[in-house]
């Protein structure tokens, strides 16, 4: 494989992850995409340039650079399940409207994916463990932003409309619980937004997984409705007047979550 991430390191103790945002594909996947998925319609749009201050503010930043049709890294290497009802696992069959992701017969073998594993998955989450531990060793604790966003309408997947914020930490497993008080209050004051706490979206393998309050490491999951920065429909295009305003809220959060570990870890 060629380079599999990107990886900036800052100086506080915040690490942004986006697992989602990749957009290179192996030639296997590649080659037995069915048509209406050569698109990738189910990528995390524009997150890098949407999240394009986190470096001036100081935060570490891992973002993926191979799409999650090759293999997902925000999934369990064993692959179980993490929500009830329609999903996708590690390795995706089906487009997020549950229609074959693949043509018959044309999927990547199981030694392929193997591959995908050693080889893109496990950079990244050793990675995202290295900083962790490197940030906590540094600062004595650790903030974990997981950045996503998805179309705010799939019928397959979710009831109505998305709302535009949905905060997860696994059911307050993993974040002190007046952190996500902080970043709800943040999200309430946001005038023309929703918002929502731990609703469809909890957090999938990396905010549950690496979210410790306990050994002072706090993750968080941001779910974005991608109507509240961009076009939901191809070619997908970024819209300016929408994503001004949202990045403001989206730094407000992140600097409430900073604030907030200044203020539990004085010293």
């Amino acid at each position: 494989m060629d380079k599999v991430l990107s990886f900036h390191q800052g100086t506080l103790p915040l690490l942004i992850s986006m697992p989602h945002a990749g957009l290179k594909l192996s030639a296997t996947v590649r080659d037995g995409l069915v048509d209406q998925a050569r698109s990738l319609p189910d990528t995390d749009w524009h997150i890098p340039r949407l999240y394009d201050f986190a470096r001036e503010l100081g935060a570490s930043v891992v973002a993926a650079e191979y799409s999650r049709f090759v293999i997902d890294l925000n999934r369990p290497d064993d692959d179980k399940p993490l929500y009830a009802g329609a999903t996708t696992g590690l390795y995706p069959a089906t487009l997020f409207d549950g229609e074959p992701l693949f043509k018959d017969g044309l999927a990547p073998s199981g030694e392929e994916r193997k591959t995908y594993l050693e080889r893109i998955w496990r950079p990244y989450h050793d990675t995202v463990r290295h900083e962790l531990a490197r940030l906590r060793e540094i600062h004595g604790y650790a903030l974990l932003w997981d950045a996503h966003s998805i179309r705010s309408v799939i019928p397959h997947l979710f009831d109505g409309t998305l709302p535009d914020f949905n905060l997860g930490t696994f059911n307050g497993n993993s974040c002190d619980a007046q952190l996500a008080e902080r970043l709800e209050k943040v999200c309430a004051e946001a005038k023309g937004y929703t918002h929502v706490l731990n609703g469809r979206f909890k957090g999938g393998h990396i905010t549950r997984h690496y979210g410790q309050p306990a050994s002072h490491v706090h993750a968080v999951q941001l779910e974005l409705a991608q109507s509240s920065y961009m076009e939901e429909v191809e070619p997908f295009a970024y819209r300016e007047d929408l994503a001004a305003p949202t990045q403001k809220v989206l730094r407000q959060l992140l600097t409430a979550m900073l604030d907030w570990g200044r203020e539990r870890y004085p010293g």
